[in-house]
């Protein structure tokens, strides 16, 4: 093996224990492990019902632990399958026509100038760039420009309009992406989504005993309120804090769950190592090993200062928002040949 790969390798050992767990795990299922082993829809299917009920759980039991620490924990792992499930497996970064009309509004809006019309103005470019029917493209641009007239009639609060709406660009990504086999089952995992969110926003569930009261320093209901729901009057304003934790938790699930298990071209699961070597083989040895590193740095500093890691973490991946969104319109305006190509 090279030498460039054996830290890496060396590192990916440590999930040889994780593999051995999930093994003792099958054995213990006894049958019902062969069909969650050989079919990957219901293995999707019980993934989704089970990050779903976490998420739901998780944020009943204690929301404001739930937005503190799914950032600094599960944030940069989500952008590193962002950038390897969005741009490098469907080959977008190899097509130069891409990389100044998309890319330089991306960078714009991920330094916070002009932040939402920076990163509708890459939709637009990517609705005009893809390869797809003139109809499509008029259809994307159109879109594109009812939701720029939206930013400009809302103002500053569009950023937060959009901060809410993203948590759900993840699922309708994965849906629209999947492959179909034609089962009703494949509806279950979005239907449970939107009737808990439907739930949580009509006020049918409440936190349980002291879960509004167990939270972090500095980053409870006050911080959240003024943060996800400014100007709300009650109860909506902490209903929609509460719609936001179960999402976001949600938004994380698909990215670092559903949408590998989709896009792996078998049909059986692989091993911890295997992936390991797999997402390195996607985003080459730099990329991957500085995603290790300020992964463990951010949550190395949250021991310290976990409001001070989170704002980081946030500032730094504001770009992905916008990025899930060139790869809604990329994929809406180039549909039947990339799920060809992706299925």
């Amino acid at each position: 093996m090279p030498l460039p790969h054996r830290p890496l390798e060396s590192a990916a050992a440590i999930l040889t224990p994780l593999d051995r767990a999930r093994w003792l795990l099958l054995r213990l299922l006894g049958p019902l492990a062969k069909p969650l082993v050989r079919k990957r829809e219901l293995r999707v299917l019980v993934a989704g019902c089970g990050v779903i009920g976490f998420s739901l759980a998780a944020t009943l039991l204690s929301p404001f632990w739930l937005l503190a620490l799914g950032p600094v924990m599960l944030g940069v792992p989500h952008l590193v399958a962002d950038l390897r499930y969005l741009v490098v497996r469907p080959g977008l970064h190899r097509r130069r026509v891409f990389w100044l009309p998309v890319g330089l509004p991306l960078l714009l809006a991920g330094m916070a100038h002009f932040t939402m019309t920076s990163g509708l103005a890459a939709c637009a470019a990517m609705a005009l760039l893809a390869r797809g029917t003139v109809a499509r493209k008029a259809i994307a641009l159109s879109v594109i420009g009812g939701c720029l007239a939206g930013v400009w009639m809302a103002g500053e609060v569009s950023a937060l309009i959009f901060a809410h709406l993203h948590n759900l660009i993840a699922v309708l990504l994965w849906w629209c992406w999947r492959p179909r086999s034609g089962s009703r089952r494949q509806t279950l995992v979005p239907l449970l989504f939107v009737t808990a969110s439907v739930v949580i926003a009509g006020g049918w569930l409440e936190p349980w005993t002291r879960g509004l009261f167990w939270q972090p320093a500095d980053l409870g209901p006050d911080y959240h309120l003024a943060f996800l729901a400014p100007g709300i009057a009650a109860p909506w304003a902490m209903r929609l804090v509460l719609l936001f934790a179960f999402a976001q938790s949600v938004h994380y699930g698909v990215w670092l769950r559903l949408i590998p298990e989709d896009d792996r071209p078998q049909q059986t699961p692989r091993t911890f190592r295997a992936s390991a070597r797999a997402l390195q083989a996607d985003l080459g040895t730099p990329l991957l090993t500085a995603a290790v590193i300020i992964a463990l740095g951010i949550s190395l500093w949250s021991v310290f200062d976990l409001s001070a890691a989170r704002e980081s973490y946030l500032r730094m991946a504001l770009f992905h928002g916008y990025l899930e969104l060139i790869a809604a319109t990329w994929l809406f305006v180039e549909r039947p040949a990339a799920l060809e190509e992706l299925a």
